[in-house]
């Protein structure tokens, strides 16, 4: 990665890794979703993201405490019919 700033490659191995892991959301016939929305969280140094499967959204990279709460949350708001989005994939 010649040519990149610290904070430039920083911000492409972060994107890969979000990326990465919105390569393993599934998907469900009609409007069918996973109650709760399955939901993983993937560490990158002192970051994460929350990854939701079922949204195909993301949480952006947060300190790895606020990402893990992000999660559980989400769990808990979709665990009913009425589920929540949380916002467009990054």
């Amino acid at each position: 990665m010649q040519g990149y700033t610290a904070e430039e490659r920083a911000a492409l191995v972060a994107a890969c890794t979000a990326a990465a892991a919105h390569r393993r959301d599934h998907h469900h016939a009609a409007a069918v979703t996973c109650h709760p929305h399955a939901v993983e969280v993937v560490h990158l140094g002192h970051r994460a993201v929350m990854v939701c499967h079922d949204c195909e959204s993301d949480s952006g990279f947060l300190p790895e405490r606020a990402a893990e709460a992000v999660a559980h949350d989400h769990r808990i708001q979709t665990s009913s019919e009425a589920g929540s989005r949380l916002g467009p994939a990054a």
